[in-house]
């Protein structure tokens, strides 16, 4: 990771204007249709969750504001992303868990895979936060909820998404998502065109 000076990015303007805003978060609500995800995950015995991962981490690569993000006053650029996500341990707790981001979906799944189940045996976070942009995901999947806000503590200005079940009808199957992101990192304009290419990267996804 690197320190990037404001006036070296196209961040500039945001980095004057919001980063020391009292609440520099927005949050975007999107419902994807993920039929084709689901079917893909009983086809090919692949968990949905992680496969919602992958296709974050795809969509996300694919614009470049996720890679410079701002830690305390400065603006950091990362050559590499990652995706977070909470994993319930066996001490009937729950800890985080960092999978580094591969184009490559049989990778993704392995490290996903031995990650989580490293992490729920040994009760301890899997943190790459110094190495790659992490982006932050929480998946209530046994709630059916309509959306959720996440806290801004101050000290993680990480984009993050929070996702529920996923509700069937007779011909699709939809998951509302909400996508919280600090104003610094990206604009709307930004954040809007990620939900479109994470609902391309659903409806798409392919194992080779």
């Amino acid at each position: 990771m690197k320190e990037m000076p404001p006036g070296e990015t196209t961040r500039e303007y945001a980095y004057n204007m919001w980063m020391k805003a009292p609440m520099p978060m927005v949050t975007f609500f999107k419902t994807l249709d993920v039929s084709h995800l689901l079917r893909f995950s009983h086809r090919h015995n692949m968990r949905f969750n992680m496969l919602m991962c992958y296709c974050i981490g795809r969509a996300a690569s694919q614009i470049k504001e996720f890679y410079t993000l701002p830690v305390g006053d400065k603006l950091i650029r990362y050559e590499n992303l990652a995706i977070n996500t909470i994993v319930a341990n066996q001490q009937g707790e729950i800890s985080s868990c960092d999978i580094p981001f591969s184009e490559t979906l049989n990778t993704f799944n392995v490290d996903y895979l031995r990650l989580t189940r490293q992490v729920a045996t040994s009760c301890k976070d899997h943190d790459l936060s110094e190495n790659s942009m992490v982006i932050g995901t929480s998946a209530l999947v046994q709630f059916d909820i309509d959306g959720a806000v996440g806290m801004y503590s101050g000290i993680f200005n990480n984009p993050f998404m929070i996702w529920g079940r996923y509700r069937k009808t007779l011909f699709r199957t939809t998951l509302t998502v909400s996508f919280q992101f600090h104003h610094t990192q990206m604009d709307g304009a930004h954040a809007a065109r990620f939900l479109d290419l994470l609902q391309k990267e659903v409806s798409t996804i392919r194992l080779a």
